[in-house]
Order: C-alpha cells, then structure tokens, then sequence
C-alpha cells in the first residue's frame, strides 16, 4: 500500500469514527462501515487518477 492510499484511509476512518456514535446500534455502525469502506474504495482510483498519483 502506498502512502496516498494509506492517508485516504485514515481519513475516511477518521470521519467515520466521528459520526459512528450518532448511529445508534452496532448493526447499522456496521452497516454504515461497510458502504462507506466499499465507497471509498470505488472512488480511490478516480480520485487518484484526477489528482495525478
């Protein structure tokens, strides 16, 4: 893993553990993680591929 893709990750981690107390129980935490995690590495690529890396 490059260190791009490793900061992306951290970030999105991070916001993510912000909102994850505001959403109730540990099925829709969990459920909100993995549409994000899934999101997030959809979009990694074109938002690489835009900012040239």
């Amino acid at each position: 893993m490059d260190l791009f893709n490793l900061v992306f990750y951290a970030v999105i981690c991070g916001l993510l553990s912000l909102a994850a107390p505001r959403l109730g129980r540990f099925p829709l935490r969990l459920g909100a993680g993995m549409l994000v995690g899934v999101a997030a590495a959809a979009a990694l690529p074109a938002i690489k591929a835009a900012l040239g890396f």
